[in-house]
């Protein structure tokens, strides 16, 4: 009988990735056991604690210059935005021209209207610290991306939607998406940025904090919207090869999105640090922006098909990120200094 040792056996767990197995056993209990009536609220509103405290913790880690220098970074918000506002509708309107029978009406706006959304900002920071990135520069990327979603979004949604005949309606702009942004994200950064001098020696050596709700709220995301999507039943209103096909199509659109980031991130010259964060706020779609949103846009017999969309690209980029940031080559040591060599000695007399 082969004799298998304990080493191989370790080996073979320390390759394993078990923050994506974790994705998806949280993915197989929204299946078996989704949250539902007052346990989704309680899920949503842990969410949205947890997404606060992360928020917290990156302004009492990040010093006040590196917070500026972040928001001067145009160089690269602007191939960020540019990616999410405009290359990603394209390709939306391009998918948008496969035939019926391949996406139905409704998938294909859905897919146009993924396409139209804001970057993420939870997933994004995280995704970008754990890969050791320039979290300051993704923090402000990301809440560019949110703010100008709420106004860009509605307006691209209204433009586009109604070539595919889904039945958009009116969209009404207001201030409270905004005040819900400044409440849940601005506030706890600027609260952490106060309270620094007196905690960031402490979170320093306790890392492992930011760590568990960098990865818990992400968790808690995927959880709350695969919980969501069952007691919605849309699972069960698309035959599985066209749910196949769908999945394909939204992969697809994600590996475009991730070469353009990073293709785009090294023409213009960007940092390692800079590159990563590009990567992920360029890429990455918001789930909690679109959820919302649609409910405004379609009539309520469509949402459920047209977001399927949304949360499987939103899926396959919390998966695959969280792959990439885990496994996104660490920076380069600088080279150590060479040690100062002692004096030759010499033979000859000193000169008086």
């Amino acid at each position: 009988m082969p004799h298998h040792s304990p080493g191989g056996a370790r080996r073979v767990l320390r390759r394993v990735d078990w923050y994506v197995v974790a994705l998806f056993c949280v993915i197989g209990l929204a299946a078996l056991a989704p949250a539902d009536g007052a346990a989704a609220d309680g899920v949503s509103f842990t969410a949205r604690l947890a997404v606060g405290l992360l928020f917290f913790l990156y302004g009492a880690r990040l010093s006040p210059q590196a917070a500026l220098d972040g928001v001067r970074h145009w160089r690269l918000h602007l191939p960020v935005l540019g990616l999410t506002f405009l290359v990603f509708p394209a390709a939306g309107l391009v998918i948008g021209l496969l035939p019926p029978s391949v996406l139905s009406p409704e998938l294909a706006a859905g897919v146009l209207f993924l396409t139209v959304l804001p970057s993420t900002v939870q997933s994004a920071i995280a995704f970008t610290s754990m890969a050791r990135g320039n979290v300051a520069a993704a923090i402000c990327s990301a809440s560019f991306s949110t703010v100008l979603g709420v106004l860009l979004t509605p307006l691209l949604a209204v433009a586009l939607l109604r070539q595919t005949g889904a039945g958009v309606g009116d969209v009404p702009l207001t201030p409270s998406s905004l005040l819900d942004i400044a409440v849940q994200l601005l506030l706890p950064f600027l609260a952490g940025q106060a309270l620094r001098r007196w905690i960031a020696d402490w979170l320093g050596r306790h890392r492992i904090l930011t760590t568990v709700c960098d990865r818990g709220s992400i968790l808690l995301v995927v959880y709350s919207a695969f919980s969501h999507g069952m007691t919605a039943g849309i699972w069960h209103r698309i035959p599985p090869a066209r749910l196949l096909l769908l999945a394909g199509v939204c992969a697809l659109l994600l590996a475009l999105a991730l070469s353009a980031a990073h293709g785009t991130a090294r023409l213009v010259g960007l940092s390692r640090a800079d590159r990563v964060t590009a990567v992920f706020c360029g890429s990455n779609k918001s789930l909690a922006s679109g959820l919302p949103m649609a409910t405004v846009l379609f009539p309520p017999d469509r949402i459920g098909v047209v977001v399927l969309p949304l949360m499987l690209y939103h899926t396959l980029q919390l998966v695959l990120c969280a792959y990439l940031a885990r496994r996104w080559p660490a920076p380069a040591s600088p080279p150590p200094e060479p040690a100062p060599q002692a004096p030759a000695r010499t033979t000859e007399s000193p000169q008086v």
